[in-house]
């Protein structure tokens, strides 16, 4: 939940364009994968710099976020070139009174024919968390990460448990940070309502979830750099297991005795160890 004076549409904009870039720079978002957007329950004047008007169909009705706005990256677009230049990799969408439909506001600049094409995970994970904690703004991020990719793809660390069991055991940082775990869900098709109808239900115990064999969807209702954050602590605790796995596994990590004394120190509720 923000509190006013509430970020500008132009800060919105600055804030997708820098977590876009930061997911880029470790190694998240290759070519145009990845997608990123951002609800905002205040008012909002899309047309200073989205002049463009059309119908949009939403992919699922949502009426309680009659007149919300969503900041939606494009489809085939590069996260890591909204910072320079949003208006043509981002579009703004206003939903409708009755929640059926809503207005898409795109620039004459625009370098895409339609949002992402994740965009229906995106669109229920930001209701189902609205409905459930009524704050004013929620980001998502999609991203595929190299390391945490690859260990998706490895029978073990499909187990939630063993999954969360070893990777939150290199730094400190990463149970005070991710203290729920890291979500899972087996694979599906992308875009499909199999994998939106799981990140709606892994997101609601969770911050940030692995897709098998796909990437990490993960949440914030603070900022969008808040989430690729997220991304980003999951993906350095990957990147450790990684390295283990390589020389043989001689590495222990923390020992649960550890993490639980950590926690003590941090008042982190958590359940993992």
């Amino acid at each position: 939940m923000l509190k006013a004076p509430y970020p500008e549409l132009d800060d919105c904009l600055k804030m997708m364009g820098e977590a876009g870039r930061r997911l880029s720079e470790i190694g998240a978002s290759e070519g145009a994968a990845g997608n990123i957007s951002v609800c905002l329950r205040w008012p909002i004047e899309p047309r200073t710099l989205f002049p463009s008007i059309s119908e949009f169909e939403l992919p699922q009705s949502v009426p309680e976020l009659a007149g919300a706005t969503f900041l939606v990256s494009g489809s085939g677009r590069r996260l890591r070139e909204i910072i320079d230049n949003p208006t043509s990799n981002v579009a703004c969408i206003v939903v409708s009174a009755d929640g059926s439909k809503g207005k898409i506001y795109t620039s004459y600049d625009c370098l895409f024919q339609r949002v992402t094409s994740e965009f229906n995970s995106h669109l229920a994970v930001h209701y189902d968390q609205i409905l459930a904690s009524k704050t004013n703004f929620h980001a998502i991020v999609h991203a595929q990460p190299l390391n945490l990719t690859y260990l998706s793809h490895v029978a073990r660390y499909q187990d939630e448990t063993y999954l969360n069991s070893h990777l939150l055991r290199w730094q400190p940082e990463t149970i005070i940070n991710l203290p729920e775990g890291i979500g899972f869900i087996p694979f599906h098709v992308p875009s499909s309502a199999e994998l939106m109808k799981g990140n709606v239900q892994a997101l609601r115990t969770h911050r940030i979830v692995m897709w098998a064999k796909h990437g990490v969807m993960a949440r914030s209702d603070t900022s969008v750099k808040h989430a690729a954050d997220l991304v980003e602590y999951a993906e350095t605790a990957a990147k450790y297991e990684f390295l283990n796995l390589s020389i043989g596994e001689v590495g222990e990590g923390l020992s649960a005795t550890e993490v639980r004394a950590i926690c003590q120190t941090f008042h982190i509720q958590q359940s993992i160890f």
